[in-house]
């Protein structure tokens, strides 16, 4: 092994020396540069020393009045800050690969990282969720232009479909910018095998989902005049009659898409799926807010998507005491009920 763990290193595409504090892989080191931990290839660094041997021949000074030099440096400081452009805030999955006993290449554990990539900063609390229960949790604040490293978790928790769950808020609080605002990420076994093998064919290094691209503004309370709302097509309610708009609650919903629209010929799986889900969310809440005792939500049998991605959303739904799919006469195993507690 060439490097290790401790060595100085020079990046060879920037000409920064930092030191190695991880070794990954064959091929992979993790290494910190000026306070910013991330992985790099070693192809992609180089002990320093010759650049120490050379430094005078590879980079002369300026031959310049030293009132000039010194006028020059924060100018061109200023111009590298201000060329960062703001990019979001990103989830960072890095997978560490081993070889297994056939001395093939796996996964063995993903390192998970917070990204953050914008000049703001934030507070955020972390939580990494599997089969509806909390398995690691943290709450932190990530600077401007830095990477944060939360933890590691086994590969095969990848089974699980885990979820990765945070709540953002500004470190310096501003009146027009909301209170906070929630991300998700869940992962599913089949995408993240796909993407790994992808990551691998392009000679990546990490697998990264946006959470957010520009932190939300403030939700206004609606004093938008009335007239305008009507003119522009909205329909507008007297408060006091609000309830006589709204559909009475069904204690038994069915999700089939002919159901739902009477023209779906055109529309793809996806597509059916996310009006399916739609009309899901819209029932539950209607029956919560009606504080019923139980729903009965009619997914179907087929491949089992609807079920399971409906199955999902009840294990983190607050007011949910508990729910079964069971086989029942009138269904067969086509069908979901709901417990609530309120």
């Amino acid at each position: 092994m060439k490097y290790q763990v401790g060595d100085e290193i020079l990046v060879l595409h920037s000409n920064e020396e930092g030191h190695i504090i991880e070794i990954m892989n064959d091929e992979m080191v993790m290494i910190e540069v000026r306070g910013v931990k991330f992985p790099a290839y070693m192809d992609q660094i180089d002990f320093p020393y010759f650049k120490r041997f050379t430094e005078k021949k590879l980079f002369p000074e300026k031959k310049a009045p030293q009132k000039i030099f010194v006028d020059q440096i924060p100018k061109e400081k200023i111009q590298k800050n201000d060329s960062k452009e703001d990019a979001g805030v990103w989830l960072n999955l890095i997978p560490k690969f081993n070889l297994d006993d056939f001395n093939d290449e796996v996964v063995d554990t993903l390192k998970i990282y917070l990204s953050n990539k914008t000049r703001i900063a934030y507070n955020f609390v972390y939580e990494q969720i599997a089969q509806g229960e909390i398995d690691f949790s943290i709450s932190s604040t990530i600077a401007p232009f830095t990477d944060f490293y939360i933890h590691d978790i086994p590969f095969a928790v990848v089974n699980d479909s885990p979820q990765f769950a945070f709540d953002f808020s500004l470190v310096e609080q501003h009146k027009k910018k909301a209170d906070h605002f929630e991300a998700t990420v869940k992962i599913k076994p089949k995408q993240i095998f796909q993407k790994i093998e992808a990551l691998k064919e392009d000679n990546k290094v990490t697998l990264d989902y946006e959470l957010f691209k520009t932190y939300p503004d403030k939700v206004e309370d609606n004093h938008i005049a009335i007239d305008i709302l009507r003119n522009a097509g909205y329909k507008v309610y007297d408060a006091s009659k609000i309830k006589e708009h709204i559909p009475k609650a069904r204690s038994v919903v069915d999700l089939h898409i002919e159901k739902i629209m009477d023209r779906h010929s055109h529309l793809t799986n996806a597509e059916i799926i996310h009006f399916q889900l739609t009309e899901f969310e819209k029932w539950f809440e209607l029956a919560q807010l009606n504080h019923l005792p139980s729903l009965i939500i009619i997914h179907g049998v087929g491949t089992g998507k609807l079920k399971n991605e409906i199955h999902d959303l009840l294990k983190v739904k607050k007011g949910v005491k508990s729910f079964i799919n069971q086989y029942s006469d009138f269904y067969g195993y086509g069908a979901t009920e709901v417990f609530f507690q309120y």
